[in-house]
């Protein structure tokens, strides 16, 4: 289709190449007329100034006194830009301002000489291989007693006269882009003044289409756009009366579906988007504008997604499932399909509820597993002193020795459920108290705190003959938690004594490190495969549940250290490799420091 132009940008452009072609035509013209005006004012010029001159060269030229004329040249020449120059009728130069008339050429076939010698005034431009510029030359005839005697030839360079043309060409230049630039105010003015009530119409009329219908088009005198502005009013005025009407009932609807936390989407049968709401775009990260006529399984791509929307479709049916989505990470989401009908209950597309169900369902898998895990935790020692006691009970056990072993059997358990329990205790309270943000901070000192937690293990790295060596950064301290900082440091250094082959060396080093200050437990264990690296600090988590059972461990110690970490704003991470050890380090906020 062919692209439409502005009235104003045709009528103006039409003007203006009126006016710049007059100017061309008018400054093309005035240039041609100036330059040769200039040539033939040089011309003249410089035929007077031969004439000036020929009386003397005709008296050295009989008898002819070379020497003579040659000076005379050069000296009639002067500090002007005129050249001087004497022929003799053979054609040879006996006198030039500008060279030695020995280096010069015969000048018989030149133009003005050849004029010349037929008694007539010759002139001529060309290039001069001499001086190296184009010259106009102005050749003389010298007559001694009605005998031709000689040429007396004035010269002058052309580019003398292209400099002062030069000189005018700007100020025509200049006069005529100044006429041009009036002569185009001029037209846009008149252009305007013809265009201007059309361009009211039609801005008028682009509101009107862009949504504005309060505006009113002004009465022109003209009698045409001024019915024409009337009808397009009441226009405007009966629209806005059925688009309030329609707008009323969409903010109310839009209103819903905005304030829902679900997304929402409505298709047509085709599956192409007719409304979708901002939580549902901000779900799928898409742009609202952008998804309306698009296909639904553009903005979902998922094929559970589509599945169950081609099922719920093509049954009529309301169909409902969860399904998983790869966005920002993995997503879960409650998808509802139901079919949309319209007012005389034809369908007419689908409506899609989503809900992010993502946190819920990690809840319930969490609570699930928490669940599981502390009742088994509890379960086994449970089970263990439940069988004691019956066979207590029964009266079986009459040795005294036997009796002491099952009642310390019992206490072990009893003890390592006390010890579950003082640790989810702990742990509550941590929580607790990071929600509301009431841990006891108060300045101490990184290498007390670490002290503290060595002589706390001290008999049980003994036992392994575990040499633990500290080094901690002289100075290092801030406003934490001594207590809680001292269980996370206990926890972690218990745990590299307890998985440390015996006579090994378990290394503590406190150090600041950009922003904040590391405390790295380093031990010679057996190391911790990378699978497991991700879900170490979960509540009950266990890389080996058997030796883990069979070392002590409840499974909780390394959950309370992220905790603490996280009160104190700061992390815990582990670097790990199978059978060269593993190196916890507690990260801690500089900011914090005293």
């Amino acid at each position: 289709m062919k692209k439409k132009k502005h009235l104003l940008y045709k009528l103006f452009p039409s003007y203006l190449l009126i006016t710049l072609v007059s100017v061309l035509a008018v400054s093309w013209y005035a240039l041609s007329f100036t330059r040769q005006f200039f040539l033939e004012r040089t011309q003249a010029d410089l035929e007077v100034s031969g004439r000036l001159l020929q009386e003397q060269v005709v008296r050295l030229l009989s008898p002819l006194d070379e020497k003579a004329v040659d000076l005379l040249c050069k000296d009639a020449a002067g500090q002007t830009d005129t050249r001087v120059t004497v022929v003799l009728p053979d054609g040879r130069v006996v006198g030039d301002s500008e060279e030695a008339p020995a280096n010069m050429d015969n000048h018989r076939d030149r133009n003005e000489i050849r004029e010349a010698y037929r008694g007539k005034i010759g002139m001529s431009i060309r290039h001069s291989d001499t001086i190296s510029q184009n010259m106009m030359y102005v050749a003389l005839p010298l007559y001694t007693d009605q005998q031709l005697t000689g040429v007396l030839r004035m010269s002058l360079a052309v580019t003398a006269i292209d400099d002062r043309i030069g000189t005018i060409r700007w100020r025509i230049a200049y006069g005529g882009l100044l006429v041009a630039l009036l002569a185009s105010g001029v037209s846009w003015l008149v252009s305007r003044r013809i265009t201007q009530p059309l361009e009211k119409m039609r801005s008028g009329a682009r509101q009107f289409a862009d949504g504005d219908l309060f505006h009113r088009l002004p009465l022109s005198d003209i009698r045409e756009f001024s019915g024409l502005a009337e009808t397009m009013n009441q226009m405007a005025e009966q629209l806005q009366q059925r688009i309030d009407e329609i707008n009323s009932q969409r903010s109310k609807t839009q209103a819903v579906l905005s304030s829902m936390r679900e997304g929402v989407i409505a298709t047509d049968l085709e599956q192409r988007v007719i409304n979708i709401n901002p939580t549902a775009a901000i779900m799928f990260g898409v742009p609202m504008a952008s998804a309306h006529g698009r296909s639904i399984l553009e903005i979902v791509r998922n094929h559970a997604f589509q599945e169950l929307m081609d099922r719920s479709l093509s049954s009529g049916e309301s169909l409902e499932s969860d399904i998983v989505y790869h966005q920002k990470g993995e997503q879960i989401f409650n998808v509802h399909c139901t079919p949309l009908l319209d007012a005389l209950q034809k369908r007419m597309g689908g409506l899609v509820v989503i809900s992010d169900v993502t946190q819920l369902r990690r809840m319930e898998n969490m609570r699930r597993d928490f669940a599981a895990s502390v009742s088994h935790e509890i379960k086994t020692p449970l089970t263990a002193i439940k069988g004691f006691v019956e066979t207590l009970c029964t009266g079986e056990g009459d040795d005294r020795e036997e009796t002491r072993r099952f009642l310390a059997i019992i206490d072990k358990h009893v003890n390592r459920l006390t010890t579950i329990i003082d640790d989810l205790m702990q742990l509550s309270r941590i929580e607790s108290d990071l929600e509301v943000q009431q841990i006891g901070l108060a300045c101490c000192r990184i290498e007390d705190v670490l002290n503290t937690a060595v002589g706390l293990c001290k008999e049980k790295s003994k036992k392994k003959g575990i040499d633990v060596k500290l080094a901690c950064e002289a100075g290092l301290g801030g406003r934490f938690d001594a207590t809680l900082l001292e269980q996370a440091a206990v926890n972690l250094l218990d745990n590299a004594i307890k998985y440390s082959p015996a006579k090994s060396t378990t290394q503590i080093e406190a150090l600041t490190v950009d922003d904040e200050i590391q405390i790295r437990f380093k031990d010679q264990g057996m190391g911790i495969a990378k699978k497991h690296l991700p879900r170490l600090f979960e509540r009950f988590y266990r890389v080996d549940k058997a030796r883990s059972r069979k070392l002590g461990g409840t499974g909780l110690g390394l959950a309370i250290v992220k905790h603490i970490a996280q009160a104190h704003g700061g992390n815990v991470t582990v670097e790990s490799e199978l059978g060269k050890g593993s190196t916890f380090t507690l990260r801690l906020p500089v900011k914090q420091q005293a």
